[in-house]
C-alpha cells in the first residue's frame, strides 16, 4: 500500500529531523552568544532560525502545490545539512557570518519540514485526517529518544565551546542527511494521492483528475473556520518554540544546571509534543476540531505559568513535557481544519502561510523573551508566554457556535 509505506517514509524522516529540532532548541541561542559575546542577545539565535524558516514556509507551501511535496521536503533536508555544518565550522572558528549563515540554512530546513503534515494531510480523507497527520507526527517521538542519545554523549564533561558545538552541529547535519534520503523514496507523491481523493467513482486503474484551479489565499481565508485555526495555530506554535527555544538559556545560565542536562529537558519536550499523538489525533477526529483547540491552549498556559516557581531538572522536564502536549492538541486540530478546508492544489499555501505567521511571532516572541529573561528573569517569560495562549483560548470559548467540525 502507497499510502501506508509513504506514512512510514515521511514518519521516519521527521523523526532524524526531530533530532536536529532538539539540537537547535538546545544550542542555537548559546551558539550565536558565544561568537557574539553578548548575553543581551540570548533570544536572536533562536529569533534567526524561527525567522527564516518563517519566511521559507509560504514559498515552499506555493512550490509545493506547484512541483509536489516531495522535492520541496528533500530540498528542505539538504538546505538544513548544509546550514548545521556552516554553524558548527563558524562555532569554531569563531566567525559569526558561518554561524548566521548556517542558522538561515537550519531555520529555512525547519520551516521546510513542518510542512511534512500537508503531505500527511493529501493522504487521509477528511474523517481519518488527523489520525493521518498524527501517523507521520509519530515518528518524531523516536527523534525525542534519538536527539539525547546522539547529543548529550558528545557533550558530556566538555565545556560547551567552539569545538564542542562543531561536534554537535555536524552530527546535525548527518540527521539531515537521513531524513533526505527517507523522503527521496516516497512514491507517489502525496499530492497525486489527494487528487485521487478528492475525485469520485474512480477505478483502481484510472488517471487520477486533472489538477483543479486553486483559489486564491484571501478567498480561502474566507471560508469557514480557516481564520479561528490560524490564529489558534499561530498563538499555540509561538509560544510552544518561544518557550522550547529559550529553555537551554533557562537551565543552563539562570539555574546553573550542568550544560548536558538540556539535552533530557528538550527531549521530555518532545515527547510531550508527539508521544502521546496517535491517540491526539483519534480524539480530535471523534470530538472535533474546536473542543481541543481550546483544551491544548489551556494545557499550554498551566505549563508556561509553572515555569515561575520550578527549578529543577524534573520539574521543568515535566513542565515542558505539559506544553508539548498542549501544542501536540491544539496543533493537530488546527492542521486538520485547516486541511479540510483546502484542495490538494491549495493545501501547501495554506499551511505555508500559517506556518509564515506562526513563525514570524515566535521568532519576535524568541527575541523579546531573550531580552526579558536577562533583564527581568524566569517569571517574564512564563508569564508572558501563558498570556499569550489564554486569549486565543478564551476567544475560542466564547464563540457561540462551534468554528471547526469535522468535515
Amino acid at each position: 500500500m502507497p499510502v501506508r509505506r509513504n506514512t512510514v517514509l515521511l514518519a521516519a524522516a521527521l523523526a532524524a529531523n526531530s533530532g536536529m529540532l532538539q539540537l537547535s532548541a538546545a544550542v542555537a541561542s548559546l551558539t550565536l552568544v558565544r561568537v557574539l559575546g553578548a548575553g543581551g542577545l540570548l533570544g536572536l539565535g533562536p529569533a534567526i532560525v524561527l525567522g527564516s524558516g518563517a519566511l521559507a514556509a509560504l514559498p515552499a507551501g506555493r512550490l509545493m502545490d506547484r512541483v509536489g511535496r516531495v522535492p520541496v521536503l528533500a530540498g528542505g533536508f539538504l538546505i538544513g545539512a548544509a546550514g548545521a555544518a556552516l554553524a558548527g565550522l563558524g562555532s569554531a572558528a569563531g566567525s559569526r557570518w558561518l554561524v548566521l549563515a548556517g542558522l538561515l540554512g537550519v531555520g529555512v530546513a525547519s520551516g521546510t519540514s513542518l510542512l511534512a503534515r500537508a503531505a500527511a494531510g493529501d493522504m487521509y480523507p477528511p474523517e481519518r485526517r488527523a489520525r493521518g497527520i498524527a501517523y507521520v507526527l509519530f515518528g518524531t517521538v523516536f527523534g525525542a529518544i534519538l536527539g539525547p542519545a546522539v547529543f548529550a554523549p558528545l557533550l558530556h564533561g566538555r565545556a560547551l565551546d567552539g569545538d564542542a558545538l562543531l561536534v554537535l552541529w555536524l552530527g546535525g547535519a548527518a540527521l539531515m542527511l537521513v531524513a533526505l534520503v527517507f523522503v527521496v523514496f516516497v512514491r507517489p507523491d502525496p499530492r497525486e494521492i489527494a487528487r485521487r481523493l478528492e475525485a469520485e467513482g474512480l477505478a483502481p486503474g484510472d488517471p487520477p483528475p486533472p489538477p483543479a484551479a486553486a483559489a486564491p489565499l484571501r478567498e480561502i481565508l474566507r471560508r469557514p473556520g480557516v481564520l479561528p485555526a490560524l490564529i489558534a495555530a499561530q498563538a499555540s506554535f509561538a509560544v510552544m518554540v518561544g518557550v522550547m527555544t529559550l529553555t537551554g538559556a533557562v537551565v543552563v545560565d539562570h539555574h546553573h544546571h550542568a550544560a548536558h542536562t538540556v539535552f533530557p529537558i528538550i527531549g521530555a519536550h518532545v515527547l510531550g509534543m508527539y508521544a502521546l499523538v496517535i491517540v491526539v489525533g483519534d480524539v480530535i477526529d471523534r470530538v472535533g476540531r474546536a473542543p481541543c483547540l481550546v483544551g491544548g491552549l489551556l494545557v499550554m498556559a498551566v505549563a508556561a505559568g509553572s515555569l515561575t516557581w520550578i527549578e529543577s531538572v524534573w520539574a521543568t522536564a515535566i513542565a515542558l513535557f505539559g506544553l508539548g502536549l498542549g501544542w501536540n492538541l491544539s496543533f493537530v486540530a488546527a492542521t486538520a481544519e485547516l486541511a479540510d478546508r483546502s484542495g490538494a492544489f491549495e493545501r501547501g499555501r495554506l499551511l505555508g502561510l500559517n506556518d509564515l505567521l506562526s513563525g514570524m511571532t515566535g521568532a519576535a516572541l524568541a527575541l523579546i523573551g531573550g531580552l526579558a529573561l536577562d533583564g527581568l528573569g524566569v517569571p517574564a517569560l512564563a508569564l508572558g508566554a501563558a498570556a499569550l495562549v489564554l486569549l486565543p483560548a478564551g476567544w475560542l470559548a466564547a464563540r457561540r457556535r462551534p468554528v471547526m467540525a469535522t468535515s
